[in-house]
């Protein structure tokens, strides 16, 4: 007894569909995706950031010339660079013109005895020697308060010479800790922007790597609802990453912040970039 089997078969244009959609699904699966042209990459160092690495190294120990100098400026011999090299010449002078006044003080003396009838005599001697004495006590006591006078002020000049090396010493790891910040945060905010450039190309490459598979799908996603007579629906199963805009302000405000806080307390200096 014959077998009679009964095939319901779809209509020829939905056979060569399925055909077309086959040859098609075979040809562009069997080459692999060159995934390279989309990996991620990471942006570079700006030049400010560079520039803010050298200085935040450069600035390590920048203020030994000022503690060194502020020690040639203690110390016994740390006045004698202040010391006024008029001093000299007016204690030279002082003292001449005191000489001066000792003398008329002698001729003085002289006088009195002359006019008392001692001249010559004993009593004129003895006046003599204890004007001579007073005098020449006097001559040192002058001489010594001069000589004090100016190591006085050359050791007070070498002091404030001190406090103002100390005091630039203290304020140049400051000054230089703000300069890298601002370096810093300049240099983020470009090596932001052009990571958002290298996350646009990257999407766009792999946009384009996946758009005949989204094509192919989209066309077999249509044959099955042809074939099945209910209509279908197809989700893309490419997911857009956030938006280069989306990264470049993200990730610039981070960056911003983390110079300005870590460089602001001396922090050490991030070397690296990056991802996405």
């Amino acid at each position: 007894m014959a077998v009679q089997q009964m095939q319901s078969l779809p209509p020829q244009y939905v056979e060569d569909l399925q055909k077309d959609y086959g040859k098609q699904l075979t040809a562009t699966t069997a080459a692999p995706l060159d995934t390279a042209k989309f990996a991620p990459t990471v942006a570079g160092q700006d030049p400010f950031q560079t520039q803010a690495y050298n200085l935040a190294g450069q600035g390590i120990g920048a203020y030994q010339p000022y503690i060194t100098q502020a020690g040639a400026y203690s110390g016994p011999t740390g006045y004698q660079s202040f010391m006024s090299p008029y001093q000299q010449d007016v204690i030279d002078a002082t003292m001449s013109e005191y000489d001066i006044q000792a003398q008329k003080g002698l001729s003085g003396i002289g006088q009195l005895a002359a006019k008392s009838g001692n001249l010559g005599g004993g009593r004129e001697g003895v006046m003599r020697s204890e004007f001579q004495n007073k005098s020449d006590m006097n001559r040192a006591l002058l001489q010594s308060g001069l000589l004090q006078q100016g190591f006085g002020q050359a050791q007070k000049g070498a002091q404030n010479a001190w406090q103002q090396q100390m005091q630039m010493g203290a304020a140049l790891p400051g000054m230089q800790r703000a300069d890298v910040a601002a370096l810093g945060s300049m240099g983020a905010t470009q090596q932001a922007q052009a990571q958002a450039q290298a996350d646009a190309l990257r999407e766009q490459n792999r946009m384009s790597a996946y758009e005949p598979y989204e094509r192919l799908g989209y066309l077999g996603q249509g044959i099955a609802s042809i074939a099945s007579g209910m209509p279908g629906q197809y989700q893309s199963t490419v997911t857009p990453n956030p938006t280069p805009l989306q990264t470049a302000l993200g990730t610039g405000s981070v960056l911003s912040g983390i110079y300005g806080n870590v460089f602001g307390t001396g922090g050490s200096f991030p070397t690296g970039g990056y991802g996405s």
